[in-house]
């Protein structure tokens, strides 16, 4: 295990790791953990906090500093060598989490202990370890136990190869272009980053791919329609079979998959996948979460519907387009969005280079929560654009964060935070200080010039920023509810869409904002025409989060073993609250990692459930000033400092000082109730 990047440090050593070592080593820590679970169930008769929890603890900690640098070097240097040691290792994590989670004497073990002299952090914990046995069959029959455990093993490695699908798919694509006039319409940078690409493969003229950072500017500015259809098709395709690389198809994974999570939900006596992931949850019920995406839906689909026909008649008078395409649907959008406001994203992109972005997103956040930050120079990497921060308070360190900002081969796409150490004090007494991932998929510098963002990569930079500030700033000493963890899952993104709303303030934009070349701040005239921009086509953008949402929760409450239902029921709930109808090869399904590949199955509709507490919070920064102290430090205290040592809603409340209401989302969303 030395020459793993999990070897316990307080940073992982990325330069030493070896993707051969990296399943004799799990080998290793597995056993050994499995044997100081025994003995720790031989050693006692009467099982306390300190002679089961904490040992365990100690255990948990060990095996997920090994993996979690495992685990993230296959999202972003992904190779033929880490592919093959982290596929080979997956069904043995799961083994073994199903292994703990049935052992039934250990869940007695928990089950027995006094929690009258435990502290309410220390008792939360043991309720959500004894409710997490029972999930995971604990008390299930012998062959029950047995299929459970095939199951989950089989579930682990299709969601695997579900994700290394849909990344191989992205990139078997590409075109060459060679004659510039084909890219008319797009901004310069982006035929730039198209011609750097074709230097980086050795070609001549310009090469498209379907990265977001290629593929978006082709949809949103490309005058060549064929063109982009083409690469629309492509992209709606990836993973599919239509696509030109079908041997990248996830159909019958989605199949299989729903097909597994059902069967497993009937072991455990739910009536469906949908029933047991609210175990977990903040939501109780499904007609609860139906009834709250229905409720959305009602307030937003005919003023969707409307901004769609202004869309379409707009397309009509200005190009004589009579029927628009979903391949049109952002190239039109722009123009119309231009003619109404007179402002892009590439226009802004020179006001928001990257590290003026991070130093004002730096100085609005340790404003608010009272830490300092500073950038680390010299520390051991995976990659040479990753940047590390060290964060401090009165003069103490707290916390670490790397950042891994730009798109690049190997690297999956889209945006994210995990945890790479969990803050706990461990059984010495020593403390380890937790540690955060933040990795984005925005363009690199291009010549001399820095790297520039467009303002909704800006709001992606600050919306990941805030789940690495959940983590880090816990104030938690035990593992199982430090950060994020034990947090539920429709609760864990309210952080970090709250931090989004400091994108959309002036006095915030001028902190963030500054010309890379001219120094000048964000000029008044830009700034005014952003903010009157930022609800344009909002009803639309709610409309498709429902429809995303509708789809997976639906999907996981109905399924019955019928493989022609998934594109049934989508094409069902895209008549019910879609604007746009997109072609029928499209097969957004077949990448749809979330839910296929990630932790949102049948929890999607977490995204707009957090969103309501997210806009009430910042509510209340609207009414005593965005920079009020007290108000950002009662944020901190009751919110990022507790973890999952609390549930969501009272955490809210203290904030709030009432339950959570609709009314700030649709406010500022710009949609009328």
């Amino acid at each position: 295990m030395s020459n793993s990047a999990g070897t316990h440090t307080d940073l992982p050593n990325f330069s030493n790791f070896c993707a051969a070592n990296v399943n004799p080593a799990l080998d290793s820590l597995l056993e050994k953990n499995l044997a100081g679970i025994e003995q720790l169930l031989s050693d006692n008769s009467q099982y306390t906090w300190q002679n089961l929890v904490a040992p365990l603890e100690e255990m948990n900690d060990e095996l997920e500093n090994f993996w979690s640098p495992v685990s993230h070097l296959n999202a972003v240097c992904n190779s033929e060598e880490l592919r093959v040691a982290y596929s080979g290792a997956q069904p043995k994590l799961s083994a073994y989490a199903t292994k703990i989670g049935q052992n039934h004497p250990l869940y007695c073990a928990y089950k027995q202990i006094d929690t009258s002299t435990l502290d309410s952090v220390q008792k939360k914990i043991i309720e959500n370890a004894i409710r997490d046995f029972e999930l995971s069959g604990v008390a299930l029959e012998n062959e029950q136990k047995k299929r459970f455990s095939e199951i989950r093993q089989r579930t682990s490695k299709l969601t695997t190869t579900f994700s290394e699908n849909v990344l191989d798919s992205t990139q078997a694509w590409q075109k060459n272009i060679l004659d510039v006039k084909a890219l008319a319409g797009m901004p310069e940078l982006a035929i730039a980053g198209a011609k750097q690409a074709a230097q980086e493969k050795g070609l001549e003229g310009y090469l498209l791919t379907l990265e977001f950072p290629s593929y978006l500017p082709v949809m949103t500015y490309c005058d060549d329609r064929e063109l982009r259809k083409e690469v629309y098709t492509a992209f709606a395709t990836r993973a599919c079979v239509n696509a030109e690389q079908a041997q990248f198809d996830n159909t019958e994974i989605i199949e299989e998959l729903l097909s597994l999570r059902q069967e497993l939900s009937t072991i455990l006596g739910f009536d469906s996948y949908a029933h047991f992931s609210l175990a977990t949850k903040m939501a109780k019920e499904p007609e609860e979460v139906l009834g709250f995406l229905n409720s959305l839906a009602t307030h937003s689909v005919d003023i969707a519907r409307e901004e769609f026909a202004t869309l379409t008649q707009f397309a009509l008078q200005r190009a004589d387009v009579s029927e628009l395409q979903a391949w049109d649907v952002a190239y039109y959008s722009e123009k119309l969005k231009q003619q109404k406001f007179a402002i892009s994203q590439d226009q802004l992109r020179p006001y928001f280079p990257l590290d003026k972005v991070l130093e004002g997103l730096f100085s609005i956040t340790t404003r608010l929560f009272d830490f300092e930050i500073a950038e680390v120079t010299e520390f051991d990497t995976w990659h040479k654009d990753v940047k590390l921060f060290k964060l401090s308070r009165d003069g103490e360190d707290i916390a670490h964060v790397y950042l891994d900002p730009f798109a690049r081969e190997n690297k999956r796409g889209g945006a994210w935070m995990d945890g790479c150490r969990t803050r706990r004090i461990n059984q010495a007494g020593q403390l380890q200080l937790p540690v955060a991932y933040l990795v984005c998929n925005f363009n690199a510098p291009i010549g001399n010039d820095p790297a520039l963002l467009t303002h909704d990569e800006v709001t992606t930079l600050f919306h990941e920023f805030g789940h690495g500030l959940h983590h880090v700033l816990t104030k938690i000493d035990y593992a199982d509810v430090s950060g994020i963890n034990g947090v539920p899952w429709d609760a864990v993104e309210l952080p970090s869409q709250f931090l989004e709303n400091w994108c959309w303030q002036p006095q915030s934009l001028a902190i963030i904002s500054k010309h890379y070349s001219t120094q000048e701040t964000l000029p008044a005239d830009m700034l005014t025409k952003l903010i009157d921009a930022r609800n344009f086509q909002s009803a639309m953008a709610m409309v498709r989060q429902l429809e995303f949402s509708l789809f997976d929760y639906r999907l996981h409450l109905e399924y019955q073993g019928d493989g022609a239902y998934v594109q049934t029921l989508l094409d069902e709930i895209r008549q019910q609250v879609a604007a746009i109808a997109p072609p029928a090869f499209n097969k957004f399904q077949n990448s749809f990692s979330h839910i296929f590949a990630g932790g949102y199955a049948a929890g999607y509709y977490s995204y707009k459930w957090a969103e309501v507490l997210s806009a009430d919070a910042f509510s209340l920064f609207e009414t005593k000033g965005i920079f009020h102290r007290e108000t950002g430090k009662s944020f901190l205290n009751n919110v990022l400092e507790k973890g999952g040592s609390e549930e969501p809603l009272a955490l809210f409340t203290k904030f709030r000082g009432r339950e959570p209401e609709t009314d700030a989302l649709l406010r500022h969303s710009g949609i009328r109730t």
